[in-house]
């Protein structure tokens, strides 16, 4: 098994030669990182109790089939539902994202080394200057990949299609944006998005 500095060393490689997930150009990279800065560290949280509780019992049962503790679902529900409305998302579509891409699985690691729950390529960390951050973290994970998807989002003029492949780096074709709302429709869907 290779050390750890050589192991950071290939995934750093690995990531720059095959760039999932990064934005595509150099002013996108740019520009995505000095929108990472300037929202990360916000946060908002729920503005109705009975709603909160509502929500997160629904959304507790769903998600049991993935995690078998109820004080874990409930500690992930409460962060992504953070996340997701303090980057204007849908807390359902971040659930059926995290589906598809980690199966919520906080330690995946893909075989780009996009890692955690959202899959974030960790050299975003030291280009918006967080590099001690850990994204095997949910609430840290969360954070990137929510803000990630906002700016795609808002650069797509909402158009959640897009979106979605560009956030996967996957941008003009369609597979990735299906199988994350086929997700939502089976599994998470609150209402419309």
């Amino acid at each position: 098994m290779p050390g750890p500095k050589l192991l950071v060393l290939l995934l750093w490689f690995w990531a720059a030669a095959v760039g999932a997930q990064p934005a595509s150009g150099d002013a996108e990279r740019t520009e995505l990182r000095q929108f990472l800065i300037s929202t990360i560290n916000e946060a908002s949280s729920f503005r109705d109790r009975f709603d909160a509780e509502v929500w997160l019992l629904d959304m507790s049962g769903r998600l049991e089939r993935f995690i078998d503790d109820p004080q874990t679902r409930l500690d992930l529900l409460r962060a992504v539902h953070q996340e997701a409305r303090a980057a204007n998302l849908k807390p359902d579509l971040v659930l059926a994202l995290i589906e598809v891409e980690s199966a919520f699985d906080r330690y995946a690691v893909s075989s780009a080394g996009a890692q955690g729950l959202m899959q974030i390529m960790p050299f975003w960390k030291n280009e918006i200057g967080r590099p001690e951050d850990n994204l095997t973290d949910p609430y840290t994970n969360l954070r990137y990949g929510c803000r990630i998807l906002q700016y795609y989002v808002e650069k797509e003029k909402g158009n959640l299609m897009h979106a979605l492949a560009r956030y996967n780096g996957s941008y003009g074709k369609y597979w990735y944006p299906r199988r994350v709302f086929d997700a939502w429709e089976r599994r998470w869907r609150v209402g419309n998005l």
